[in-house]
């Protein structure tokens, strides 16, 4: 008896606005997609896109001065036949330090690049769409105002506010995401079925300096007392609030907030948000569980959800490199996302 074979699935495509780094990237290839272009401003992160992404046509200029239609023709598409438009636009401005006085909408520039991602959306008539942000953007005008627009557009639209760590990203990472369709009705990618710990994300990993990652091995620049001050949080999830009155600094003892700075993380939870302080003790809770040190960028990019061949460009400097590793898009959260998207696109058959 000979059998049938079964029928290749059809590539799908997708384009990435807002690209970074390459976290979406990564998560959107990890869910079958081939990425067919890429957008994004920042020499650095386009230095380390193309590091990583080196077959992917990448954009290097501002998305306001850019023509949806021409990035279309290049890929040789026409409007409608993009499977996936994804794209999370910076979010600083919404940020919840810059709305914790209970204002919904921020006069910020960035902000209005919510409505360059619509203008494309507009163009390119994706059959599917993701956005990804801060939950804080869930309130705003401009956002609600393209939800209209979507819908007056024949998309179907679920958002929801998530924990990434509950998508096989061992961090604590409360983010938004937005998935909207015109061929089904889309949903959220299924949960992990249990959480990765810190443990789990960064065993094996050698002492800083002990191998040939010079990402892993950038250097420390601290005063003698925060060191000796570091050496004394416990070990496991301690924190500054463990210790004596006397070894506490001066400004922690004029604050009442911000009590995880200068704290450790534990072993066998997920970590805490992965910022661009996250190589500054004094930025929240970035020291090693064991080690008298903070985590290097090398293991903020791994409780980022990078994988630990992914290149990043050490003369760019620790600032910069953090930066892009706080800003990026966590690639497991995003693959559960972009997958459940697969399956929807391939079973309507569009």
């Amino acid at each position: 008896m000979i059998r049938a074979k079964k029928p290749a699935e059809r590539k799908l495509y997708a384009i990435d606005l807002f690209s970074g780094c390459g976290g979406l990237s990564l998560g959107l290839k990890g869910a079958g997609f081939t990425v067919a272009a890429a957008v994004e401003f920042d020499y650095k992160a386009q230095e380390t896109y193309r590091l990583n992404h080196p077959n992917v046509r990448l954009y290097a200029e501002d998305i306001r001065k850019l023509d949806p239609r021409e990035i279309l023709e290049q890929a040789s598409l026409a409007a409608g036949e993009l499977d996936l438009l994804a794209g999370c636009p910076p979010c600083q401005g919404f940020s919840r330090l810059r709305t914790k006085n209970k204002m919904t909408s921020v006069n910020d520039d960035r902000n209005d690049l919510v409505d360059d991602f619509l203008r494309f959306i507009e163009v390119m008539k994706p059959k599917t769409v993701m956005l990804e942000n801060v939950p804080a953007l869930a309130k705003d005008a401009r956002f609600l105002g393209m939800q209209n627009r979507l819908r007056a557009l024949g998309y179907e639209t679920v958002v929801h506010v998530l924990d990434a760590a509950d998508y096989s990203v061992p961090q604590r990472r409360k983010r938004l995401i937005m998935l909207a369709s015109r061929v089904h009705v889309p949903a959220v990618g299924e949960k992990a079925k249990m959480r990765l710990t810190v443990r789990q994300a960064l065993k094996g990993m050698v002492e800083p300096g002990q191998g040939r990652d010079k990402l892993h091995s950038l250097g420390e620049n601290r005063s003698q007392k925060v060191r000796d001050l570091i050496a004394l949080i416990p070990k496991d999830g301690g924190s500054r609030c463990d210790l004596p009155a006397k070894y506490q600094l001066d400004c922690h003892k004029r604050s009442d907030g911000f009590s995880d700075v200068y704290g450790r993380l534990s072993w066998d939870d997920v970590s805490p948000t992965i910022t661009s302080g996250c190589h500054n003790p004094s930025k929240g809770r970035f020291l090693h569980p064991g080690q008298d040190r903070t985590i290097s960028l090398r293991e903020a990019a791994v409780l980022q959800g990078f994988p630990r061949s992914y290149k990043f460009n050490v003369a760019h400097g620790k600032e910069s490199i953090a930066l892009m590793i706080g800003n990026a898009l966590p690639p497991p959260f995003i693959t559960a996302h972009a997958r459940s998207l697969r399956v929807g696109l391939l079973q309507s058959g569009a």
